[in-house]
């Protein structure tokens, strides 16, 4: 068993497939890559992490990972343990989109519990005791609120959380309280972006509430035309209205990148081919090639592959792509520490005899 893991699982599980957020099966997914809903939850009768001491964090996280392993294990969760977990394996878990940067790299007892199928990770002592969250594949954002809110309620069984009757669910963050929820969409918009066309997305979707952050959440920038979109607050707003305001908005930017692609294709035709076709040729051909350069050109890709562009390979392909040819995943695929340098020669050997093995 893997180092600090508990439970029927390890995270050697996980290599094997891209895990729920690039699966590709859901509705819209050749834009809408995935959907998440996340509740923040504290325990009664503990101090807010941010006040709390090592003592009281030790405690709470032992009593948290039993009672959900206890609750939780027969549906085939693991769970591991942030301060014996190797560096490494973090940011495994960071590039897969189960935990956050913030809690991969901070400090005291903290874990997470993972669903082998990763549709479901518990973050516990991240900025709250415990963030919930449940992530689909595509446009399904009701289908990721119905497991979160199964676990929530498991685990409100046999835990205490902290709840005000003026406030709700009672949060360090104050724009988290209430529901707790926040509900993200994360799109691929290239040809928004290529026609700069993107900052009307920002405009118009921060009007009605909502916020855009990059790849991997706040404080991150967009990577490979990757963008979430998610609420701002959830104070006085039920879990049905965060959805809805979202659910309706979702469709309108992807139907604004299908028409703007289709105009390149009416009116760029020979441009956007060109930028397609090079990004691949420099994919498959290429002996170096670093990480966000290859964000770069898979995106132009995924949109060619997407509009028939390129039939030659898949688009499951090019997701896996985007996953497996990050830092960490290059690492723990070689079984080897890698430098910088090496990982750029490893990288473009693997994307040449992924991509030649798709013709």
């Amino acid at each position: 068993m893997e180092q600090g893991s508990t439970g029927n699982m390890e995270l050697s599980d996980l290599q094997a497939s891209p895990g729920e957020w690039l699966g590709g099966t859901g509705p819209e997914a050749d834009i809408v890559i995935s959907s998440r809903i996340r509740l923040a939850r504290n325990l009664a009768g503990y101090p807010f992490f941010s006040t709390a001491d090592e003592q009281q964090l030790g405690e709470l996280e032992r009593m948290v990972r039993e009672r959900l392993l206890n609750t939780c294990v027969s549906e085939g969760m693991g769970y591991f343990s942030m301060q014996t977990m190797p560096m490494l394996d973090r940011q495994f878990l960071v590039e897969r989109h189960l935990i956050s940067r913030e809690h991969a790299f901070g400090k005291g007892a903290r874990g997470v519990g993972l669903a082998l199928d990763e549709t479901v990770s518990i973050m516990v002592n991240e900025e709250d005791h415990l963030r919930i969250q449940g992530l689909c594949s595509g446009l399904q954002l009701r289908e990721a609120w119905e497991r979160v809110d199964a676990v929530d309620t498991r685990l409100e069984s046999c835990l205490e959380f902290a709840f005000s009757a003026q406030f709700g669910y009672l949060t360090v963050c104050p724009t988290n309280a209430g529901t707790g929820l926040r509900a993200s969409v994360m799109l691929h918009l290239p040809a928004l972006v290529m026609t700069r066309q993107i900052d009307k997305v920002f405009q118009a979707v921060s009007k009605i509430g909502l916020i855009v952050r990059g790849l991997y959440g706040e404080g991150t920038e967009a990577s490979g035309d990757f963008y979430q979109i998610s609420n701002q607050s959830t104070l006085g707003k039920s879990e049905t209205d965060i959805i809805e305001t979202i659910e309706k908005v979702i469709p309108k930017i992807v139907e604004y990148e299908k028409m703007v692609r289709n105009n390149l294709m009416q009116q760029k035709h020979e441009v956007l081919e060109d930028k397609v076709w090079r990004a691949y040729g420099q994919l498959k051909h290429a002996r170096m090639i670093a990480s966000e350069e290859t964000m770069e050109y898979l995106s132009s890709v995924r949109m060619g592959v997407s509009l028939g562009i390129i039939q030659e390979v898949k688009m499951d392909v090019i997701n896996e792509l985007f996953l497996f040819t990050q830092p960490a995943h290059l690492q723990k695929q070689n079984e080897i520490q890698l430098d910088e340098t090496e990982r750029d020669v490893v990288r473009a050997s693997y994307i040449r005899k992924r991509l030649q093995g798709s013709d």
